[in-house]
């Protein structure tokens, strides 16, 4: 479902007073309440485009060649750089995130801004389905309890009353799909936080498995890390089973939510009831019989001390995890759930609890829709990078308009490269840092493999430009290489986050129900091409720093691609939608080893694939239902996300025909604004195969790649350039 919908929302705050602020890599938006305000701070051009409220900027000159238009997209680009030289952008997408920033609000009695309440019921509003009123896991997908349940009574804690239009259709179809009764996991957990849910009828989350030695395979140490963390806090409240007390609100809610009397329901026996539409991934009879054990270890045989040391343990963890972060923690999720643990062991007036009022605002997004919960705290490294090589594809680096940007981007990145490891990183389970890149900013603090390789190109290849500063020594990048040289899997792949620490065995214990691949790391053409190519990169600059390990690592990661590769010639895209996104990467890696479209079966036959997806307007348009059913299916319309990575897959390939990677680029050019912008179309990312992510800069950074590409590879009706 793309549609969003037209109701009209009760209230609207006034667009001229916000204003995002940037504080070295911190972006939090903020309303301007009194007019000294307004003119002590004035809105910029970012803050508008953000804002759905014209830029002002300047219609262009109309290109007369595929550099032009680059140059004109990276005109418009330019203007959107923050002052610390990052670009900012919405990363929404998932409905599950919001309410338990909502919620853990509520659970500990921080105020909710008034222009947020506003703000966030018009987001829900406009993203309700326009047909039943629910909302879905994702902004894209169908209604369910889970987005339907959790979202509701985010309304209804901002004020909306249950006789509201929106309520009512609200509530009918979360009656129609069966009442809140059939939530999965996390939507049970977050329901009994507010009293609106027993946790009896919960299935178990004990934190005595973190007591386990760490020998054990199935150990949460060896859990990824997303799913390690929620789990951590998830586990801590659990033991403690506390909820905020009953109010007129609860007792509302209460009949609300659910379809029979709140007080008639035996929450007990509905510990596997979750609504048939809502399951992606089944339990398994081994989590089934786990969870009978579990249940009854914990209601009678666990001994009471065990429970107690458990229960320390966990918040120990908590806290590192608050303080290896500076209170940003991993992510939307267990930030808000760190946040409830804290408050509820150390009280509202601890240190730890004003901090974690303070961090959450990170996740915190306005857009013209209203405003929602980013899927981290930002993008900054991450879409940093992708611009600045983008510029290098385009051979504009050296262009006096392009400099200052260029120079701010690199100014970015050497802030935000991590100097030191976690303290005791054995302990809470860390993996080394030292030298690599976050997603978002420094402080957020978690390695991540392809951030790190593509933080660690861009240094380089700017660095390596004439008359740029050199701002990240030798050493520094050399301490990035080490991390990445940890990371490398067994099978030659390279994970996020951390190597792989348990087989997909574990996928039995996956108890989320509506995520797929949730509880171990695996191996992905994305990351391990990024870690390829900047090792490439980096051998070339200094030959002599670890040349074997470098040689080797590069051999079993391009054996990698290979070997994932399928018959079809595609390859299964985990962070991106979705082959389109994979075979980018994927080629990219086999042209580093001299493998191309005319002498490699497995270049030429991912060139097949992609063409034969290509459409007849000449681009290339990918549903985000391939990602969930792994197998391509083509969206409604050509996108020029897709269709950039498809032609940049193809001239990885030095795919000998020129005209359907011109055809491609041509509707590139026909799509692209007069003010050199591209125009949102559908979502980009998605994550755990089943959750969609919104990634709006690939639309102006991909776009300019490509162009750029082809302008450098391709002469007037001549053969690609080798």
């Amino acid at each position: 479902m793309t549609t969003v919908n037209k109701a009209t929302p009760s209230s609207k705050t006034d667009y001229t007073r916000w204003r995002l602020k940037s504080e070295r890599g911190r972006q939090t938006w903020h309303y301007l309440e009194t007019d000294e305000q307004l003119a002590a701070w004035p809105q910029t051009v970012y803050d508008k485009y953000h804002l759905g409220i014209d830029t002002g900027l300047p219609t262009l000159p109309e290109a007369t060649s595929n550099l032009e238009a680059a140059r004109n997209g990276l005109r418009f680009f330019s203007k959107l750089q923050l002052p610390d030289g990052q670009w900012a952008c919405e990363y929404g997408g998932p409905m599950f995130l919001l309410p338990g920033i909502i919620i853990a609000h509520y659970v500990t009695d921080t105020p909710i801004p008034d222009a947020w309440k506003v703000e966030i019921t018009n987001y829900l509003i406009a993203r309700a389905h326009p047909e039943d009123g629910g909302w879905g896991l994702h902004i894209e997908g169908e209604s369910s309890v889970f987005g339907t349940a959790l979202n509701y009574v985010v309304l209804r804690i901002l004020g909306m009353d249950p006789d509201h239009p929106v309520a009512q259709k609200a509530r009918n179809r979360l009656h129609q799909l069966g009442g809140a009764l059939g939530s999965p996991h996390w939507g049970k957990f977050w329901l009994a936080l507010i009293n609106c849910y027993g946790w009896e009828g919960m299935n178990p989350v004990p934190p005595e498995m973190w007591c386990l030695p760490n020998w054990l395979p199935f150990h949460p140490w060896r859990w990824w890390i997303h799913c390690r963390q929620v789990y951590l806090a998830m586990s801590y409240m659990y033991s403690l089973r506390r909820s905020h007390p009953v109010n007129d609100l609860i007792r509302s809610l209460r009949e609300e939510l659910y379809t029979q009397d709140y007080a008639s329901i035996q929450f007990s026996k509905h510990r596997n009831t979750v609504a048939k539409d809502d399951i992606y991934h089944p339990h398994s009879p081994i989590l089934d019989v786990a969870n009978e054990i579990l249940t009854v270890w914990g209601n009678w045989a666990c001994p009471k001390f065990l429970q107690s040391y458990a229960r320390k343990h966990v918040y120990d963890l908590i806290c590192r995890e608050d303080e290896n972060t500076e209170y940003c923690d991993l992510g939307p999720v267990n930030n808000p759930l760190n946040f409830i643990a804290r408050f509820f062991t150390e009280g509202p007036d601890s240190d730890a609890v004003a901090r974690h009022r303070e961090t959450i605002k990170d996740f915190m997004w306005m857009k013209h829709e209203g405003m929602l919960a980013n899927g981290t705290d930002g993008v900054q490294t991450w879409d940093t990078s992708f611009l600045i090589q983008a510029v290098v594809e385009c051979e504009l680096t050296t262009e006096p308009e392009f400099q200052d940007m260029l120079i701010n981007a690199l100014r970015f990145l050497e802030d935000h490269q991590i100097r030191e490891n976690c303290p005791e990183m054995d302990k809470c389970y860390r993996q080394q840092r030292k030298g690599a890149w976050a997603f978002s900013k420094r402080q957020q603090g978690y390695t991540v493999s392809d951030c790190t390789a593509e933080g660690l190109k861009s240094v380089m290849l700017l660095q390596k430009t004439p008359g740029m500063p050199q701002l990240v020594n030798d050493r520094r990048c050399m301490d990035a290489v080490d991390v990445m040289l940890t990371m490398q899997n067994s099978d030659g792949g390279f994970a996020s986050y951390e190597p792989i620490r348990a087989g997909p065995w574990l996928e039995h214990l996956n108890a989320a129900e509506v995520f797929g691949k949730i509880m171990v790391e695996y191996s992905y053409p994305e990351c391990t091409t990024a870690v390829v190519t900047a090792l490439a990169l980096f051998r070339g600059y200094y030959p002599d720093y670890r040349r074997r390990e470098i040689d080797e690592t590069i051999k079993k990661a391009v054996r990698f691609i290979k070997n994932v590769q399928r018959p079809d010639g595609s390859w299964y895209g985990a962070w991106g939608i979705c082959f389109t996104y994979a075979g980018m990467f994927a080629t990219e890696s086999l042209a580093l080893t001299g493998e191309h479209y005319n002498n490699s079966d497995n270049s030429r036959r991912a060139c097949e694939f992609l063409l034969s997806k290509q459409m007849e307007d000449g681009g290339w348009g990918e549903s985000y239902m391939s990602s969930v059913k792994e197998e391509y299916i083509h969206h409604k319309n050509s996108q020029v996300v897709n269709t950039a990575w498809a032609c940049i897959a193809l001239m990885n390939a030095r795919y000998p025909d020129r005209e359907p990677i011109e055809r491609g680029i041509r509707l590139l050019r026909e799509r692209q604004q007069g003010n050199g912008e591209w125009l949102q179309e559908a979502i980009e990312g998605v994550f755990n195969k089943s959750c969609m992510i919104s990634y709006p800069n690939y639309k102006n950074v991909f776009t300019v790649k490509a162009l750029g590409m082809f302008a450098r590879q391709y002469e007037e009706g001549k053969a690609p350039r080798h």
